[in-house]
């Protein structure tokens, strides 16, 4: 079994379309398929993230419906504590706390659509993959 980090813009995603691939990923994480990794600053930013009303105009789920399905997935989640920052890394500073989760977590991969980014960091980890959601689901 995987395990992953699901960084903040699968979720927002899998939340704001019911067909797309984020979604699968969503499910596999409830279904106990994979195992998302949670760190307090990834947790903060998926606080911060939900809370922005202007991302959910369209969405499909209704707030309360959000939050119980956000409640589920940190119930499917494995809590992990960051001991030691890997710094510099990143360009974007913001970014530093998802390569530091997989580390700590003994991740697999992290899932993201921010490849650019996170690929580009100073610091190489051969065991650590970072992918888009379409080819993780495609392996």
């Amino acid at each position: 079994m995987s395990i992953v980090v699901l960084d903040t813009n699968i979720f927002i995603a899998a939340l704001l379309s019911p067909q797309g691939v984020c979604r699968k990923i969503l499910k596999m994480c409830l279904q106990d398929q994979i195992i998302p990794l949670m760190g307090e600053a990834l947790y903060n930013e998926y606080e911060d993230v939900m809370s922005r009303k202007e991302i959910f105009v369209n969405c499909p789920i209704s707030s309360e419906k959000r939050e119980l399905l956000f409640d589920a997935y940190l119930n499917s989640c494995r809590w992990t504590k960051i001991y030691y920052q890997w710094r510099p890394n990143l360009r974007d500073e913001a970014d530093n706390h998802l390569i530091e989760l997989a580390i700590a977590g003994n991740a697999d991969l992290i899932i993201t659509r921010n490849i650019k980014d996170i690929k580009k960091g100073e610091l190489l980890f051969e065991q650590l993959r970072i992918c888009q959601p379409e080819e993780f689901l495609q392996e």
